[in-house]
């Protein structure tokens, strides 16, 4: 069974003071790591391309700097989404919960209405 939803609901919360912290939360964690990641993606990018001599350098053995800065292409991946997951959990997900729990009782009183 599908359960259509009254579209007032969502934009009434969508328009409200919440839910307008909330895209300011989200936009400013994640645009600035956005743009952080990419900045560091295409130094790796552009180091590998014309600066083959300093990419090749050897540290140990058969590690040189190209190797050991794409594993940290990876290591930062997982680290950018661990501390999102951190960033979400203590200042997102409280005010997603109250929107949600707002956006069901307001569901809810509409059903009965009809």
């Amino acid at each position: 069974m599908t359960v259509q939803h009254d579209p007032s609901v969502y934009e009434r919360i969508q328009a409200g003071e919440q839910f307008q912290e909330l895209r300011r939360r989200y936009r400013s964690w994640a645009f600035p790591m956005t743009v952080a990641f990419l900045a560091w993606y295409l130094l790796y990018v552009v180091l590998s391309g014309f600066a083959r001599d300093f990419m090749g350098t050897k540290l140990f053995g058969n590690i040189n700097v190209a190797l050991v800065f794409g594993v940290l292409q990876f290591v930062s991946t997982f680290l950018i989404a661990w501390a999102y997951s951190r960033h979400a959990a203590a200042k997102l997900d409280p005010i997603a919960d109250e929107l949600r729990g707002e956006a069901e009782s307001r569901d809810e009183v509409g059903e009965g209405a009809k």
